[in-house]
């Protein structure tokens, strides 16, 4: 994180006694990147981090992979995968994947197990629903078009609330997603001209403290999975301070950067992964010049493969495609993609556009999961030329 934050109780100075109100130490615990070089969190637990008492190999959901052979553009349709009595963990059902991300989604019902991922951060965004997100640094709530940023190893349960379910397309880095340095200074705040500050990120306001014993954490390492099972809660955390830490970003408190012609996907740039980014595609006034052709151009992303998840409006440019709420569209490398026949005409003289995207780009290729191919629609790859054909999918 960019900025420093002190929640709870921490004594005055670091790695000093800081007691108990019967005498006991609290035992502290360094949340650290890079080894001890980059940013970290220094929390304060009454009882201790490191006291389990067992520890048993657990069956998880994983990302089986396919290469994407033929070279196909390709449409899911994440709706079809709803799911009853599933949670925002277990029940995610991985879409794509390369050795850098995975990509997946869920249609969370009840709340989650205590979960801790060792490989990387996490992306969450919220299509629809509430919750609660619940963690060893505190808890905030949560709602549509929120993005929660998760930090490798963080202990934490997403818990839906009221009638319906917490939608989430969930992006897992096996690295660290931040914000875009060029909207950083070289201290850290976030530069003028960034499309969102620190007065946008809402983190946890105070300590969470709930009791227990012999608690199980859902643990997700590079070698499988595992259950670990705790002497104490882990969420008896007093206090922490540091500038690494869970965060929620609201879409809608994104600033779009427009001008007279159109403008290139990296102006939607809003968080940096390692060998990908994430950009979202925002409701905006588009460009003002009198001939501007205000949709995307066809383009070739030669170093990358392009995926978009459709989360609310309209998005022009897929008129005709059959894109509709929760599709999300894979353009791999190597295929020219665009607009789709007819709306680049269509769009000329608009002058705003209703649409909500978000994008992860990867400069790896991706491979498809067992769950991607259960909700393609395997007609969208001839959706440019009007032949409806399903032949070599």
């Amino acid at each position: 994180m960019p900025f420093y934050r002190a929640v709870g109780e921490v004594p005055h100075k670091r790695h000093t006694a800081f007691r108990k109100p019967g005498g006991g130490l609290y035992a502290e615990e360094l949340m650290g990147v890079e080894g001890f070089s980059a940013d970290s969190a220094l929390l304060y637990h009454a009882g201790l981090p490191t006291a389990i008492v067992d520890a048993v190999g657990y069956d998880a959901p994983m990302a089986s992979r396919t290469p994407n052979l033929p070279l196909l553009p390709r449409h899911l349709k994440t709706h079809k995968l709803d799911a009853s009595g599933a949670d925002a963990i277990t029940g995610r059902q991985y879409l794509l994947a390369n050795d850098d991300c995975r990509i997946s989604y869920a249609t969370a019902q009840v709340p989650s197990p205590l979960y801790r991922n060792a490989i990387g951060d996490e992306c969450i965004y919220i299509e629809d629903g509430e919750g609660r997100f619940e963690s060893v640094f505190g808890a905030f709530d949560v709602g549509p078009r929120d993005y929660i940023i998760v930090p490798t190893s963080t202990t934490y349960r997403l818990a839906p609330h009221g009638d319906g379910p917490l939608r989430t397309y969930v992006v897992e880095a096996t690295g660290h997603i931040t914000p875009p340095k060029r909207y950083l200074t070289a201290k850290g705040q976030f530069n003028e001209f960034s499309p969102y500050c620190e007065r946008d990120l809402r983190g946890p306001a105070g300590p969470l403290i709930q009791e227990g014993t012999d608690v199980e954490v859902l643990v997700q390492h590079r070698r499988g999975w595992t259950k670990l099972t705790y002497a104490e809660h882990p969420f008896d955390v007093i206090g922490w301070d540091g500038c690494l830490y869970p965060y929620a970003f609201n879409v809608e408190d994104f600033e779009p950067i427009t001008g007279r012609v159109h403008q290139p996907p990296p102006v939607h740039q809003v968080f940096d992964g390692s060998n990908f980014v994430i950009c979202n595609f925002v409701p905006r006034k588009v460009d003002y010049h009198d001939g501007s052709v205000p949709i995307p151009y066809n383009h070739a992303n030669v170093d990358s493969d392009e995926v978009m998840f459709y989360c609310g409006g309209d998005y022009e440019a897929r008129k005709g495609a059959g894109i509709e709420q929760g599709s999300i569209s894979l353009h791999p490398g190597g295929f020219t993609h665009g607009p789709q026949p007819g709306a680049a005409e269509r769009s000329i003289g608009i002058e705003y556009f209703d649409e909500l995207a978000v994008m992860v780009d990867t400069f790896r290729p991706l491979d498809i999961c067992e769950s991607g191919f259960a909700c393609e629609d395997t007609g969208y790859a001839w959706t440019w030329s009007g032949s409806h054909r399903t032949k070599g999918v």
